[in-house]
């Protein structure tokens, strides 16, 4: 309750406030600039609707950074937010490279001639066909063959680090409510430490994926420079992650002593001001990287189906002939575009929308192939178990009916003991006269004839010595 009180009473510096908010307003004012280029030209939906959303992502880290700086006590809500987004944008991202070569189908169809290609695709050393991974993860991992299942792998990859996040975030939250989560803070009682190790294995995890996928396609992204891009992206996703750990293990060591680290007080205000400014350096950083110039040139200059990939190239240079022979290869393909008189009666908020729910039912989509992917072999594995259960419980019960039925074949005479073909009355017990008398009466009753062994004669007595008998049957003599 202390430290509740004391992160409601504190504020943050006003130099620091000062400095974040100017970058504040520097970052929504080019990024919003640079979200409305694209809205005009709206004319690839199928790229820029991601692309938008990559752009999106560094106003949105900048005000949950700054309204975190200036309230510490909703710091935690904050970077669950901003770690949300994160995930998400690494989403949009892949997605956009997908877009740009067509879609998915045409990312397959890439793919897979790449797969049949006869030369080595990342140097001499690897194998026609297949991606070798590099150390430590080529003692892991298999080399991966390059088709179908490659990019579902690449996507999988992807997505899960955003259904984690998502997870991670909901358990965050309940965590802090019960004060157990314990932001930046490495005890074994608090929740931080334990998923920080879950979120940088999937992060990492897809990030490789990411790096891989990029290996693949960067000469066949070319002519949209996919490096600039990529590095731009994963530097505000990766590092920023990283940096905010790597803060925390300063501040549990007792290395930040600088002036301003003592200024701010809290870690976390360390990390949203870093980041502050390193979204303002984003947001100009953008302006060249993801421009709309390309889709504002695209339906002037050409007619029909355009394809971005060769906007670049074309647009303010002459013509390379390596672009046109290159242009006639089935992987430039262009994906079918809307017909221009309506894309041009489209307005802004519909465009908007068309952002939302367009690419909406990619996620959801997604979503379900990832979730059905991780479901099915658990599912298979289960049907496997019960039917070894079911098999293992035909089995006791076979068993059982056998042992029944034999009891039951042991016990059809339980009063007659047979000994080398002779019946020997001793067996059951002993006998004196009236004993006789009465397994008499009882074979009598049961339908057990003394005489049905002799054939129907009258049995005889005969003595001998102490052995008296009676037709084929024998007793002790008293």
């Amino acid at each position: 309750m202390k430290i509740t009180d004391y992160l409601s009473s504190y504020s943050a510096p006003i130099w620091a406030t000062l400095i974040a908010g100017v970058l504040l307003v520097i970052t929504l004012s080019l990024s919003m600039y640079l979200l409305f280029e694209h809205l005009n030209a709206y004319k690839n939906p199928e790229e820029q609707k991601f692309l938008m959303g990559v752009i999106v992502m560094v106003p949105c880290y900048a005000v949950e950074s700054f309204v975190s700086l200036v309230n510490p006590s909703i710091s935690v809500d904050c970077e669950i937010l901003r770690d949300c987004y994160e995930s998400f944008a690494m989403y949009c991202f892949g997605r956009y490279l997908v877009a740009s070569l067509g879609g998915e189908e045409r990312t397959i169809e890439f793919m897979e001639r790449q797969g049949r290609a006869k030369t080595p695709l990342l140097g001499s050393d690897s194998e026609p066909g297949t991606v070798k991974h590099p150390f430590p993860m080529n003692y892991v991992l298999k080399p991966w063959k390059l088709g179908q299942w490659f990019y579902q792998v690449i996507k999988i990859g992807i997505v899960q680090y955003m259904i984690i996040k998502l997870l991670t975030a909901l358990l965050a939250l309940i965590l802090e409510a019960f004060g157990v989560y314990c932001e930046g803070e490495f005890e074994w009682n608090c929740g931080y430490p334990y998923m920080a190790v879950v979120l940088n294995f999937s992060q990492s995890w897809a990030i490789y994926c990411l790096v891989q996928f990029y290996t693949i396609t960067k000469d066949e992204l070319a002519h949209i420079k996919p490096l600039a891009k990529f590095l731009t992206f994963k530097s505000i996703v990766f590092l920023t992650w990283w940096q905010g750990v790597a803060i925390a293990i300063f501040y549990a060591l007792g290395l930040f002593r600088s002036p301003i680290a003592e200024g701010l007080q809290f870690k976390s205000s360390v990390q949203d001001f870093i980041i502050c400014i390193e979204m303002g350096i984003a947001s100009v950083v953008h302006l060249y990287v993801f421009p709309a110039k390309p889709y504002e040139l695209m339906g002037n200059r050409f007619h029909g189906t355009v394809s971005v990939l060769g906007d670049y190239a074309s647009v303010d240079c002459p013509l390379d002939p390596d672009e046109v022979r290159d242009s006639e290869r089935p992987t430039k393909l262009h994906l079918p575009q809307p017909d221009e008189d309506v894309r041009s009666g489209m307005t802004i908020r519909e465009r908007v929308r068309d952002v939302f729910v367009g690419g909406g039912e990619y996620i959801v989509n997604d979503v379900k192939f990832t979730v059905n992917q991780a479901v099915e072999p658990v599912e298979k594995g289960i049907t496997k178990f019960n039917q070894k259960l079911n098999k293992i419980s035909q089995n006791i019960k076979k068993d059982k009916r056998t042992t029944k039925d034999d009891s039951c074949i042991a016990s059809s005479f339980p009063d007659r003991r047979v000994i080398r073909g002779i019946d020997d009355p001793l067996l059951n017990g002993s006998f004196s006269d009236g004993g006789v008398a009465m397994g008499k009466k009882n074979r009598r009753k049961s339908g057990y004839n003394t005489s049905g062994e002799s054939g129907g004669e009258r049995s005889t007595d005969q003595s001998s010595g102490v052995y008296q008998i009676r037709g084929n049957r024998w007793v002790i003599k008293e």
